[in-house]
């Protein structure tokens, strides 16, 4: 990979709308009262339009593993420019190798990946070795540079994934509802229009399928109706259940929907208000029949 030049590329403007204030369209407050913590919410469908609900919608959270929408992004924007390709091999390093790794657990540093396998990883399991490792490639600051070009501007990736994460530290990797929601809307938008946003057309595709092979239905996917298409990634520290999502990808009405949790003192309740969320949402903008 050729760092320079990508960070050269990412010069390229997204073509995102124009951000207009939104009240809340959908009534959430029972959902948004069942949770035991601070929850931030934002749902929007692909039109220009603002949001139809943006609550907290700009307050910082601990990002956890939501942030590896991010760092994939930034991979499949290096395919688009040339400077990688799927099949490029990287090696681990001993201090990447880190607990929450079901795929890259027990394997020697040094050991090669392909960048492919690495970001199926990360997306689908959650893998942490897999997301440090291509935190170490690509370089932490051409992460950041992607949000930024994305408009993600109140969003920071500032450490790698650890095994302990102190309190003081969780500041440190911070996403916004809004911000996430951004991303994913610019995804689904480039590959449903076929026009470039955060990366070409095919990558946005590429992307979506990725996220529809994430494997926790805990949250967002527990609140839809059974064998809804959900490309989405789940997020999980201490006192923190986060999910972002792209609800029916590639069907009639897809929307985005992001919902962020801090200070969480019962991480059931939060996955279920979280689920709550989703239904009254899915109920609201693809109702039955």
């Amino acid at each position: 990979m050729r760092r320079a030049a990508f960070l050269a590329a990412g010069a390229a403007v997204c073509l995102l709308p124009s951000r207009l204030p939104a009240a809340p369209a959908i009534d959430l407050a029972a959902c948004i009262d069942a949770i035991p913590g601070v929850t931030g919410v934002e749902a929007r469908t692909m039109g220009d339009g603002p949001p139809v609900v943006a609550l907290r919608a700009d307050e910082h959270f601990a990002a956890a593993s939501v942030i590896k929408l991010a760092i994939m992004t930034t991979v499949f924007r290096a395919y688009d420019a040339g400077t990688a390709h799927p099949s490029d091999e990287i090696p681990t390093r001993a201090e990447d190798l880190i607990g929450g790794s079901d795929v890259l657990s027990g394997t020697p540093p040094g050991r090669l990946w392909r960048l492919d396998a690495l970001v199926d990883a990360m997306i689908r399991v959650s893998d942490n070795a897999a997301a440090n490792t291509l935190i170490t490639a690509f370089g932490m600051s051409t992460v950041n540079t992607t949000m930024q070009v994305a408009g993600m501007s109140s969003s920071r990736l500032g450490r790698h994934f650890a095994d302990v994460v102190p309190a003081w530290k969780r500041s440190e990797n911070v996403v916004t509802p809004h911000d996430i929601a951004t991303l994913l809307y610019t995804i689904e938008r480039g590959a449903r229009e076929g026009i470039p946003t955060i990366a070409s057309p095919r990558s946005c595709r590429a992307m979506i399928d990725v996220m529809l092979g994430n494997d926790d239905a805990t949250k967002i996917v527990r609140g839809l109706p059974h064998g809804t298409p959900c490309a989405h990634k789940t997020g999980e520290i201490d006192g923190v259940r986060n999910d972002a999502a792209i609800i029916d990808p590639f069907g009639d009405n897809p929307y985005v929907l992001v919902v962020l949790t801090r200070e969480l003192t019962n991480y059931n309740a939060g996955n279920a208000g979280i689920a709550a969320i989703a239904h009254r949402v899915d109920a609201a903008l693809r109702p039955a029949g």
